[in-house]
């Protein structure tokens, strides 16, 4: 189980998202830099960028399927046991009940 929340995860996938922009921006922005040396080095950013929203897309779509196949495998739990499904309910709303009740 992993220890980094839903909202955790979503900052970090959008402080990525933001950093890959500003670093897009500022390929723009250094444009105008002439030589071997710049023209390499923006070559070699620009590829790394491409990559790593590549690679972020990615991420996403695994992230959607597994959560899909969760919520589906979830579903045909309940509907193929509703009385357990119903029972692990009341239970875990028990103990979030009582965690909250202790503070």
């Amino acid at each position: 189980m992993s220890t980094h929340s839903a909202a955790q995860r979503a900052r970090v996938m959008q402080d990525i998202e933001l950093t890959i922009k500003d670093a897009e921006a500022l390929l723009r922005m250094t444009a105008h830099e002439v030589g071997d040396e710049a023209a390499q080095v923006r070559a070699r950013v620009q590829e790394r960028l491409h990559r790593a929203t590549q690679e972020l897309h990615d991420f996403k779509e695994a992230a959607i399927q597994s959560t899909k196949e969760a919520a589906q495998a979830t579903e045909a739990f309940v509907q193929d046991h509703p009385w357990k499904s119903l029972g692990i309910a009341a239970a875990a709303g028990l103990v979030i009940g009582l965690l909250i009740s202790r503070r």
